[in-house]
């Protein structure tokens, strides 16, 4: 009990942090990576479903982070003229630019200081690689 109730307050205590640093932007973490992963994908769009199977979560949510998202002006949805019935949310421009500033302030405020060292970060990344592969996720354990 004390491992899962462990790791759910660190869990807990990191998405304080990541919300905390996303709150200036008006983003949540849902919106975060649905921003990233459009701003990583070659084309800027990519379809709904597809957002969803990466993210692992449901089409509902998807669809409305992306409503969300619109709203704000960070991502359009469009209809390839190709397949009607496929819809794409897209990137714009000032996505992007939300997107890359809440990176950036993510890698300063969270990632980079972790709370623990180094040597730390990579013996518990390796432990929960494990514990992670123990429960059917497919990881590459990670060395050290």
């Amino acid at each position: 009990m004390a491992l899962v109730t462990s790791l759910t307050r660190v869990g807990q205590l990191y998405t304080e942090r990541v919300e905390a640093v996303l709150r200036p932007h008006d983003l949540t973490f849902a919106r975060f990576e649905i921003l990233r992963l459009l701003a990583f994908s070659r084309s800027g769009a990519m379809p709904m479903t597809r957002l969803g199977s990466l993210l692992q979560v449901h089409a509902t949510s998807v669809t409305s982070a992306v409503g969300r998202l619109e709203a704000q002006g960070l991502v359009e949805r469009l209809r390839p003229e190709r397949d009607r019935r496929v819809v794409l949310a897209s990137i714009t421009d000032a996505g992007r630019d939300v997107v890359d500033r809440a990176t950036t302030d993510l890698n300063d405020g969270v990632f980079a200081t972790p709370g623990i060292g180094a040597e730390d970060v990579a013996q518990m990344t390796a432990l929960l690689d494990l514990l992670r592969r123990a429960h059917g996720d497919e990881v590459e354990l990670t060395s050290k």
